[in-house]
């Protein structure tokens, strides 16, 4: 039997705290042990978690959650695509939510925030890199804009198969449309 879920009101999209740790970790362990999205195999520690919301805030990049009645139900951080100058409008998006909260909006509205606030930091491209290439995730991004720019096949292994990563890139605010303030230097 489908068990039909609607989306969520009152959800609350916020930066992300050292506090919102654990139920980061929480969520992203669940992914981790039960999917495909992540080729981690073994989940970060709280202490690892914390380590990488301050580190990716530290850049002025965004890390946020999604909250409803004060649970944490998803969170999507952006970090660089690459480290080389020339991708330096480029970033790579991560995104995850809680298990109970899948189906509900909240991927929506995570997704159109963290994309905003991308734009906002000077970033032109937004790339997708979905491990396993999740049906839902590339639902998701698909619904979001993205455009498919890649499959990679059986690049990972994971619960006895082969996996492929799909690549799904967006255009933030004007895109390529024109150059930017300052060349990467």
């Amino acid at each position: 039997m489908n068990e039909v879920r609607t989306a969520l009101t009152n959800l609350a999209m916020r930066t992300a705290r050292a506090a919102d740790a654990e139920a980061i970790a929480r969520i992203y362990a669940h992914h981790v042990q039960h999917g495909t999205a992540s080729f981690d195999a073994i989940p970060r520690t709280l202490v690892q978690t914390e380590e990488k919301i301050l580190e990716i805030l530290s850049k002025g990049w965004p890390f946020i959650v999604a909250e409803h009645a004060e649970t944490i139900t998803g969170y999507a951080y952006v970090t660089a695509f690459r480290d080389r100058l020339a991708y330096s409008f480029t970033c790579e998006n991560s995104i995850y939510v809680d298990r109970a909260y899948v189906g509900q909006g909240v991927g929506v509205q995570l997704m159109r925030t963290l994309m905003e606030q991308a734009s906002h930091c000077g970033f032109r491209q937004m790339i997708a890199v979905i491990g396993g290439g999740e049906p839902a995730s590339v639902a998701l991004h698909h619904k979001m804009g993205f455009i498919h720019a890649g499959r990679m096949r059986s690049v990972g292994r994971k619960f006895g198969r082969w996996l492929d990563t799909v690549y799904m890139q967006a255009e933030l605010g004007v895109g390529d449309r024109s150059a930017p303030a300052r060349e990467p230097a």
